[in-house]
């Protein structure tokens, strides 16, 4: 399968300010990319990459005053394979966990396994460990918080998802990521592309998607507690603690996000399927 992919983002700022970006596809996906992945910006700014702690290329930059717009557009391969839902990954004990998944079983800005531990074991206690605890907290989380992007809300934390029971994927993926780590699943955020492939379109506006990862058997395997099914045509941008360490952009000074437009399609021999994320 071919999907084309790319967005066009632009920021008003009133004077010159440092940025960082983190809007590039993941390096795990560079060996299927049919045509070059390049941000371009209007107007030209030096840029330059480095790969931060969680294995994301990152990008810096300073924007001048007045409004600064990026964009690319990329054709890349992927399998069109729905995403593997490994019914019998073994849940690892503690002790055996490799040492770099154990920062994905701790608590962190939007992922407050103090405050969730207690709800977390009453609910899935009694769940065989594995990925049928895994997909106990998918359906969990997925008929807890009711979808709204009208709602959604860049400060919202897990247990804010939890008590107020509404948000968009980002909520739900912090919520489901709390709970698996309190239940001792090493669990790690995502964002990325995710086309209306291989299913009905939906009416939401166009956006990035979050989803996420659980460390079982020995492997990372994706979760999605938004959608709660098996997708097809995801393209991993980055993956981290929560939200924070993935953030589209972050801007070190006021701005202002005055445009913002995804896209991801499917080509086909009948022309292209428009998605959105």
């Amino acid at each position: 399968m071919q999907i084309e992919a790319g967005f066009t983002i632009a920021y008003d700022c009133p004077r010159p300010t440092p940025m960082l970006l983190t809007l590039k596809v993941h390096p795990t996906r560079r060996a299927d990319f049919l045509t070059t992945e390049l941000l371009t910006f209007s107007p030209f700014v030096e840029t330059w990459d480095y790969n931060d702690g969680f294995g994301n290329v990152c990008t810096r930059l300073t924007a001048p005053a007045g409004r600064l717009t990026i964009s690319t557009a990329f054709e890349i391969y992927d399998s069109g394979l729905p995403d593997v839902v490994p019914h019998d990954a073994a849940q690892h004990n503690i002790r055996d966990l490799p040492d770099d998944t154990l920062v994905y079983v701790l608590g962190s800005r939007y992922c407050e396994t103090d405050l969730l531990s207690d709800i977390a074991w009453q609910l899935f206690d009694g769940t065989q460990p594995g990925w049928p605890r895994v997909q106990a907290i998918l359906d969990f989380v997925h008929n807890h918080i009711h979808f709204d992007y009208q709602q959604a809300d860049k400060t919202r934390s897990a247990y804010g998802a939890y008590l107020q029971k509404v948000g968009v994927c980002r909520d739900f993926t912090h919520l489901a990521v709390t709970l698996c780590r309190c239940m001792n699943i090493p669990a790690r955020y995502c964002t990325g592309y995710l086309g209306d492939i291989g299913v009905p379109l939906s009416a939401a506006p166009m956006d990035f998607s979050a989803w996420f990862e659980v460390y079982l058997g020995g492997h990372w395997y994706t979760a999605d507690a938004r959608h709660n099914t098996p997708r097809i045509g995801r393209i991993l941008m980055a993956t981290g603690r929560d939200a924070t360490d993935v953030a589209l952009s972050t801007q070190f000074g006021p701005s202002i996000l005055s445009q913002f437009a995804v896209v991801t399609e499917e080509a086909g021999a009948n022309g292209r399927v428009s998605g959105r994320t």
